[in-house]
């Protein structure tokens, strides 16, 4: 008797199994993610921290600066960068380099702080061409640092950017999606404006 049932039982099992099989299955509709919106760092609000930066700001150059301790001749071994026309936003075709110069809080490990360039067309879409980028290895437990962005040819084309600005540990792949924690936009045109000084001379590099 328990062998019959054992054999029936078996028989019904294979028959949902085999009538599972010829279930014609579900088109299952294409999902694609909406491509990531990462936070404009051009507008920061003063004491907010963005990202690990304290602060970050475009800018035209860049000075060093020396903490003393408050006593004269005594330095820390940490310079820090002020950065030259802080948000300036608008450049001359024939500025030698964009800068971004920024503050981070002390880091345990070193990492690594990128940028890319990205012209926007006069339809207001960003090229996924990039003309410059520039990356920067920080050392552990130091703060500051720039980006230098230098003119792509003799002249930046006249027209609106993006900067895409990445952070990650030594030894990856700056540049990846992953990795990007926020934009900046700039406008190369010759007309004057009101935040675009004359040009700088090309400022030595790091």
């Amino acid at each position: 008797m328990a062998v019959s049932i054992a054999t029936a039982f078996l028989g019904l099992w294979q028959g949902a199994v085999e009538a599972r099989d010829l279930m014609v299955p579900k088109e299952q509709a294409t999902t694609e993610f909406e491509p990531t919106e990462t936070p404009s760092l051009d507008v920061q609000q003063k004491g907010v921290p963005q990202s690990l930066f304290t602060w970050i700001k475009m800018a035209r150059g860049y000075d060093v600066e020396w903490d003393t301790f408050g006593r004269k001749g005594w330095f820390t071994q940490d310079p820090r960068l002020k950065p030259i026309a802080p948000g300036t936003t608008v450049f001359a075709p024939d500025t030698p380099a964009v800068y971004i110069v920024f503050e981070v809080a002390p880091l345990e490990d070193p990492a690594q702080f990128a940028a890319q360039v990205f012209p926007i067309g006069v339809d207001g879409k960003t090229s996924d061409t990039v003309i410059v980028q520039d990356s920067l290895e920080v050392p552990g437990h130091e703060r500051y640092g720039f980006l230098e962005l230098k003119k792509p040819s003799s002249q930046w084309p006249q027209g609106k950017y993006l900067v895409k600005i990445y952070i990650t540990s030594l030894g990856q792949q700056p540049f990846h999606a992953v990795n990007q924690v926020g934009t900046m936009r700039f406008v190369v045109t010759d007309q004057p404006s009101g935040d675009a000084p004359p040009p700088l001379p090309d400022s030595s590099t790091r």
